[in-house]
């Protein structure tokens, strides 16, 4: 009998009943049932697989060798320290025997995916509304874990540690971290990475023009007081939005039941986690948006100088799709205008929807 592939993503490429089979045997989790590709996600990296013990996401080719421990981390300490629902263990196998590059083997979150077309046209407006004030109440839970610097995590040293300024502001194209012999402060760590982002934005195309670098430079001028402002350096995702979790519908009303994909995660200000959903909502419906940052501000007092930096880390969210872009989606890049033109609205949203003053 010829041996049974599965035609997963462009990422993973063809794999086989055998391959699957023996990477659930390496961690005892039963005999492989079934697979199934996973519709969502920008790179294919995952596959559900159920197994006579239960059902699980495998999720393979890392972006780089710092991608799964990074995750692993960041996964156990939610689970260690929040309510939070993540997928543990996150188990991986670094050893290449089944594959050309390691793997993770994680328990499927059970929920619903709110950003399936099927699964959205379902919902009433109360729903969508009621999930957006869950998604709030979420990243709340998460922003329990605090550590008293600014820090990254170092899979080098497997440990969460400052790191110097220069290091922070290329990641994730940083080769390791250096030492340092006092944390950098909050406000040198971002004003840093938004100056390095813009001029890789502009070595990717013409369409991050002086003008654009100019009008930037005065939203970090400006926020610089409010940058200054102390708080406790917390859990930060950089990719919290509704693609990123499941949710589901329970007797208390809508909750998030899983929460993953924490690649991107550091210590820092917890407000900068606010601004992917905060833009994904305002395109969707900017009582969305509205929804969510009310609720979040009802939790969680945000402290002086809101104002000053919202559109500040609006910036720094928006610059990160915005460089990704130009570099590897030039038919789509081209149809966004500058970076002025493309964002400008989103550093607004706060003060569009009367959370500015």
């Amino acid at each position: 009998m010829p041996p049974r592939i599965y035609e997963t993503s462009k990422r993973l490429g063809p794999i086989s009943h055998d391959q699957l089979s023996r990477a659930l045997a390496r961690f005892e989790l039963g005999d492989l049932l079934t697979v199934e590709p996973v519709p969502f996600g920008l790179f294919g990296q995952n596959l559900f697989v159920t197994s006579s013990v239960g059902e699980f996401v495998f999720r393979g080719a890392p972006h780089g060798p710092t991608q799964f421990p990074t995750e692993r981390f960041f996964t156990r300490i939610l689970h260690q320290r929040t309510s939070v629902p993540v997928a543990w263990p996150y188990q991986v196998d670094d050893s290449c025997d089944f594959f050309p590059w390691s793997y993770v083997i994680m328990p499927r979150m059970q929920g619903l995916q709110v950003t399936d077309r099927k699964v959205r046209s379902d919902l009433s407006g109360d729903d969508l509304r009621a999930i957006a004030r869950a998604m709030a109440h979420n990243l709340v839970a998460m922003q329990q874990v605090t550590k008293p610097h600014c820090a990254r995590y170092d899979p080098d040293r497997d440990v969460v540690r400052p790191v110097p300024v220069k290091d922070h502001a290329e990641w994730p194209f940083n080769n390791g971290y250096g030492d340092v012999s006092q944390p950098p402060t909050h406000r040198e760590l971002v004003t840093a990475r938004i100056r390095r982002i813009l001029e890789r934005s502009q070595s990717a195309s013409d369409r991050t023009t002086a003008a654009d670098v100019e009008w930037a430079d005065g939203l970090v001028e400006r926020a610089q007081d409010a940058l200054a402002v102390p708080f406790s350096p917390c859990f930060a995702m950089e990719d919290y939005k509704e693609g990123n979790v499941v949710v589901s519908r329970t007797s208390d009303g809508w909750r998030v039941t899983g929460a993953f994909d924490f690649m991107g995660c550091y210590f820092g200000d917890g407000e900068t986690d606010l601004s992917r959903i905060m833009a994904e909502y305002f395109d969707q419906d900017p009582e969305l948006a509205r929804e969510f940052l009310a609720t979040y501000m009802r939790l969680c007092a945000t402290r002086p100088g809101f104002r000053e930096r919202f559109p500040l880390y609006m910036l720094l969210d928006r610059l990160i799709i915005w460089e990704y872009v130009q570099r590897h989606e030039p038919a789509v890049a081209s149809k966004m205008g500058t970076l002025r033109d493309w964002t400008e609205r989103y550093t607004q949203i706060a003060d569009t929807l009367g959370f500015g003053g």
